[in-house]
């Protein structure tokens, strides 16, 4: 008789997703997975087909559970300069929560350590850069000071530089004001062009 599934594939990614999170895709290792997952190595390689193919469903999950509670304030179609405001301040205040100085960002961290080796998870950093980049160019065309479209553009782009260095600076600061301060700098300053 076969065994049943003490697990669910999203309870599965969760669980990996806060390992590679914290550790990195090249400091975890199968037997770490199995260790923090609570799944055999035969259920992962049965739901995902192996590391690398449960490391690339972590994005997607990611997604899920920090990116779209955080950041769909700055994809609604009303948002402005309060709603990036406000995603900032609700991941500074998770990270504060939680102690800083915390993970970081997923997708940044990913981006640096392994999608300069792996296609899938360079397209899965850019899916989610320009998932940001939508965002704010949606929030910084509703603040009826828009300037041309092209300009927007150029200015969203600079909002998705600005949150990944953020997130970085989060990984080496105990100060969740500094984070603050930053934010505030670049707000203002973004404000500022936008008149």
């Amino acid at each position: 008789m076969p065994r049943t599934t003490a697990h669910t594939n999203d309870e599965l990614t969760e669980r990996a997703l806060l390992q590679f999170w914290h550790h990195g895709f090249h400091a975890t290792s199968m037997d770490t997975l199995v260790k923090t997952t609570n799944v055999s190595r035969h259920g992962i390689y049965t739901a995902f087909g192996g590391k690398k193919q449960l490391f690339h469903a972590c994005f997607e999950r990611y997604q899920d559970i920090v990116v779209t509670p955080a950041f769909a304030c700055v994809e609604e179609p009303g948002a402005d300069l309060s709603a990036i405001a406000q995603y900032f301040e609700t991941q500074i205040a998770l990270g504060a929560e939680s102690g800083l100085p915390g993970p970081g960002c997923f997708v940044a961290n990913a981006s640096t350590e392994t999608a300069p080796h792996d296609a899938i998870t360079q397209t899965k950093v850019a899916q989610h850069n320009a998932r940001l980049r939508n965002g704010f160019q949606n929030a910084l065309s509703n603040t009826g000071m828009a300037p041309p479209s092209d300009r927007t553009d150029a200015l969203a782009q600079v909002c998705v530089v600005f949150t990944n260095g953020l997130w970085s600076m989060s990984r080496t600061t105990t100060d969740a004001d500094a984070l603050r301060a930053a934010v505030k700098t670049f707000l203002d300053t973004l404000k500022a062009d936008l008149t």
